[in-house]
């Protein structure tokens, strides 16, 4: 693990946790899973560096679920209880997204191969847009501009976790198997948008006809069968999990799995409201991508979970044991999304064999 991701990650395990009856508060909302056998994954990827593919069969433990991404209202009352300062603030910017600036052209195109965003000094969770924004009136929107590390911060508080890639692909689905969507395969069922993604010729004109730009609030659509809403669209959700640079490996079914043992970027799922077919065709319960855990847009939130049985002690113990996982790695992934540790495009790809990185 990097020094400076070292020094993220025992900061966010150090934030003070919430008092009982807050936890009790926050626990009270999650949606209770029953868990079981599920089919995880797509029959094909659609871009092999995704390794969303093959289909395998997963086996759950129970576990509890938020039906929305974590809200600016609720990351603001962490913050005030905590003080807590995310990795943006600390750094001091972010990416955001070149449409959602009054003169974009004032702000440097990066990273290379990525001129749809810009890096704005001062781009925060409670400034999306850089000084001057704010988010008032976006109370009931997730929360962006949040690193992994900064979810990870949350949890802490909270006496949650992240949800694993397993878990959240089973909450994603609603007990539809094989599905694309949370309601079937058809994109627009009933010739209406059920999702935030990108209408228009993506990066230049956004037409909105979902009735967003960007973010919409957590609960503009509606519910998948589990009472889960927006597992497509709107933002990219962190997960738990490392991201492993290869296809799933058997034997299946694998029971309660968590990702690899080391790795350098953590997954995302669910696509968001820049996902468009021409580009980032990756709004589907399946979809996948990753990023390095202290990378944060204007595109990524996060919501959270807890295993059946645990306790804020059990998570707390989870996450040391898993940071002291991080610092024993040596390897890293190239991300997808844009990344603060890194100035290159660079995708992966598998032959079969070996693992190919390639740089645009």
């Amino acid at each position: 693990m990097a020094a400076h991701h070292a020094s993220y990650m025992d900061a966010a395990l150090r934030v003070p946790v919430a008092s009982p009856a807050v936890r009790e508060e926050l626990r009270a909302g999650l949606i209770p899973l029953a868990g079981g056998f599920f089919d995880m994954g797509a029959r094909q990827s659609r871009f092999r560096e995704d390794f969303d593919a093959p289909r395998r069969r997963v086996w759950l433990s129970p576990f509890r679920m938020s039906p929305t991404a974590c809200t600016n209202a609720e990351f603001a009352r962490f913050v005030a209880a905590t003080g807590y300062r995310t990795v943006a603030e600390v750094e001091g910017w972010s990416y955001v997204f070149h449409l959602l600036l009054d003169d974009p052209a004032r702000f440097p195109k990066s990273p290379p191969g990525l001129p749809w965003w810009r890096k704005v000094d001062g781009a925060c969770w409670s400034a999306p847009e850089g000084p001057g924004s704010g988010t008032a009136g976006r109370e009931d929107h997730p929360v962006v501009h949040v690193c992994w590390f900064d979810a990870l911060a949350y949890c802490t508080w909270a006496g949650l976790d992240l949800p694993t890639e397993a878990q959240w692909e089973f909450a994603a689905r609603g007990g539809l198997a094989r599905k694309k969507f949370p309601w079937g395969n058809t994109m627009s069922p009933k010739g209406r948008p059920a999702m935030n993604t990108w209408q228009g010729r993506f990066p230049v004109e956004n037409t909105a006809e979902d009735g967003f730009l960007a973010t919409a609030p957590v609960a503009a659509f509606a519910p998948n069968r589990f009472g889960l809403y927006n597992t497509c669209g709107n933002v990219w959700e962190w997960a738990r999990d490392l991201y492993a640079p290869h296809p799933p490996k058997g034997p299946f079914p694998l029971r309660d799995p968590s990702g690899p043992l080391q790795g350098g970027a953590r997954v995302q799922r669910g696509g968001s409201y820049l996902c468009h077919v021409s580009y980032c065709d990756r709004y589907h319960v399946h979809s996948r991508t990753r990023n390095d855990p202290d990378s944060s847009t204007g595109n990524a939130g996060f919501r959270v979970a807890l295993d059946q049985g645990s306790d804020e002690s059990t998570a707390r113990r989870t996450r040391r044991m898993q940071s002291t996982r991080e610092r024993r790695s040596r390897t890293s992934s190239a991300a997808s999304s844009p990344s603060r540790t890194t100035s290159v495009n660079a995708r992966l790809a598998f032959d079969g064999r070996n693992v190919h990185l390639t740089f645009r």
